[in-house]
């Protein structure tokens, strides 16, 4: 809290939130996108791979770990088109930004991600029912199978750590989406070695246990994205900061009657109701609360801020009906 409480009066004191440079904020982005385009260049050539994997085997496990391939592709194309929606702010249709893009297009994704899963478990199914899991491999097809799936397992977990060194939540995105494809490689190669070696029926059972791990993954992901998206609240301490750089940002203020965050998209929007002297000059009052307003919108987290002027703060709260 004091740690919070600190940035606030350093935000106060010397008119901008301490910070990386503007240079270091433009070497970030550019690594940023040389991490997005090296992630999608990635997935199009692991995919050809696993695509080829897939054939000479035929193992249903694989298949499932392949199509996870293709919808990186999908994922990666919705993602740098949430990214460049998001740096081409068009202030006439769009007056309050794009920022909900971004789970949006996250949201997207996930939900032909889950869509997939379960074709993935229906097939899987209808294969052990019939008896069709009869699954063998010869030493050429296993070699391929095995030195294909283990080197885009090494490559996705190499990409994997260096996304996660970054805070962007697109690059984040990238980062958990290799974590699933080790994951599904490695299980989809175990479950085919498995099949060839001990029983053809461990090949389906394992694109089962894939499409589940998918389905609930990208479960967690959708409700993550839903909650930036209806305008869940900020944290108490995130309101404190933000309640203690209102009440220190000039000296006429008398009482502080609302602080709100919530989001929008992957960002806040803040509503802040402060209580000035009655008979305060419309002008002082009005600089008063633009400057608040800039001040807030200097914090990385806000989107936009408004703040409402107010004399006393006995009345009911305003936008009554959205609370009742």
């Amino acid at each position: 809290m004091l740690e919070g409480f600190n940035e606030m009066d350093a935000l106060t004191d010397r008119g901008y939130v301490p910070g990386m440079s503007k240079e270091e904020r433009e070497n970030l982005a550019k690594s940023e996108t040389f991490a997005i385009r090296i992630s999608n260049i990635a997935n199009m050539v692991l995919f050809a791979a696993k695509v080829y994997a897939s054939i000479r085997s035929g193992s249903l496990a694989i298949i499932a770990s392949t199509l996870d391939s293709l919808l990186d592709l999908l994922s990666g194309f919705i993602l740098w088109f949430t990214a460049f929606s998001m740096q081409t702010p068009n202030p006439y249709q769009y007056p309050i930004g794009k920022k909900r893009m971004q789970p949006l297009g996250i949201l997207v994704f996930a939900s032909v991600m889950a869509t997939l899963g379960l074709q993935i478990i229906l097939e899987s199914i209808r294969t052990l029912l019939l008896g069709d899991s009869v699954f063998n491999l010869t030493k050429e097809q296993e070699r391929w199978v095995v030195g294909i799936m283990i080197s885009v397992t090494i490559v996705k977990l190499v990409l994997m750590v260096y996304c996660r060194t970054f805070t962007n939540e697109i690059v984040k995105a990238y980062a958990q989406d290799h974590f699933f494809d080790v994951v599904t490689n490695a299980i989809g190669l175990v479950a085919a070695l498995l099949a060839n070696y001990i029983a053809g029926w461990i090949d389906p059972l394992g694109a089962i246990i894939l499409a589940l791990y998918t389905i609930r993954t990208w479960s967690m992901t959708v409700l993550e994205n839903v909650n930036s998206l209806v305008g869940r609240s900020a944290a108490p301490e995130y309101l404190q900061k933000l309640t203690y750089l209102c009440w220190n940002h000039h000296k006429a203020i008398r009482h502080i009657d609302t602080v709100r965050a919530y989001t929008f998209g992957s960002h806040y929007f803040v509503e802040v109701d402060i209580v000035l002297p009655g008979d305060m000059p419309l002008e002082e009052a009005h600089d008063i609360g633009e400057s608040l307003q800039e001040k807030l919108e200097l914090l990385p987290e806000i989107e936009r801020a408004f703040v409402h002027l107010d004399y006393e703060y006995k009345h009911k709260p305003e936008h009554a009906q959205a609370h009742s």
